[in-house]
């Protein structure tokens, strides 16, 4: 059904600072800066090797700047929505129209690039609440154009996405949504005695959604998710610690990660709210 974890979207405040931040933190330029008038707000992209990362603005007036808006007057800043990637959008509301779900159709998105003026187009599918359970969370199909990332991603700056965290206060229905309906692989199910939090792990195109379950806080008569934060894979911590440094990011130094051979440190600031974790796997 689905190919990939497609992008991320966080929401901020403006644009052009959240861009600087994040730049400083990955370690590279955005690929893309533009704009969606129909919707109301301007975004920004960063490209990695295995999904792609969206700062989004309100600019204007529209059902996307609304969104924005009142994620940032009740909540702040911070991760808005997950966008999963399709090679065929109407192929997946069908099979999702089978199982009883009822949704608009798929709806077609278009952007303008400030940079180069370039225009990229997809379609999209808005999933309903009963299979997204708090998260603002829909289906792409890109249909022209493409985003370029770096043509060299340095063992200093960050290359991919290691793995997004969900917040969930129900496992089990999480994985008939996820597993079951979604068809995306639950690869571990696990009880953490010393978090008291039961722990799963769905794989998508190289990429972990970790899903969070404390013991202290199920209430499957009220299902609700929630993101919470972030993991980015670097070639080498150390030197990404050091630009980072370098670059008056807030880090924390360096540590065995929870995960054996690998090494992890906290990013601390220019985050625009969004609790962030650098790994390196050790080979």
């Amino acid at each position: 059904m689905f190919n990939a974890l497609d992008h991320l979207i966080v929401a901020v405040r403006n644009l052009d600072e959240a861009e600087e931040n994040y730049s400083k933190l990955f370690g590279f330029k955005s690929a893309w800066k533009g704009e969606h008038k129909e919707f109301g707000t301007s975004n920004c992209l960063f490209k990695f090797k295995n999904t792609y990362f969206e700062l989004l603005a309100a600019t204007g007036t529209g059902p996307g700047a609304a969104l924005v808006q009142h994620h940032l007057d009740n909540t702040g800043e911070g991760l808005i929505g997950t966008v999963f990637g399709t090679e065929d959008v109407e192929d997946v509301a069908g099979a999702l129209r089978e199982k009883g779900f009822h949704f608009p159709d798929p709806s077609d998105g278009e952007g303008s690039n400030f940079k180069d003026k370039k225009i990229r187009k997809w379609k999209n599918l808005f999933l309903p609440p009963e299979l997204t359970r708090g998260l603002f969370a829909f289906v792409i199909q890109h249909t022209e154009g493409e985003l370029i990332g770096p043509k060299l991603y340095r063992p200093a700056s960050i290359s991919r996405l290691d793995h997004l965290v969900i917040q969930t206060n129900d496992a089990d229905g999480f994985i008939k949504i996820y597993r079951d309906l979604f068809n995306i692989r639950l690869s571990l199910d696990k009880i953490v005695e010393r978090w008291k939090a039961r722990i799963l792990f769905f794989r998508l195109n190289k990429t972990t959604i970790e899903v969070v379950e404390k013991s202290d806080d199920q209430h499957p008569q009220d299902p609700q998710d929630k993101l919470w934060g972030l993991t980015w894979d670097v070639e080498s911590i150390e030197q990404a610690h050091k630009r980072l440094l370098s670059e008056g990011v807030d880090v924390t130094p360096i540590k065995k990660g929870m995960k054996e051979n690998t090494l992890v440190a906290t990013v601390k600031s220019h985050t625009h709210n969004v609790p962030t974790l650098l790994i390196q796997h050790l080979k």
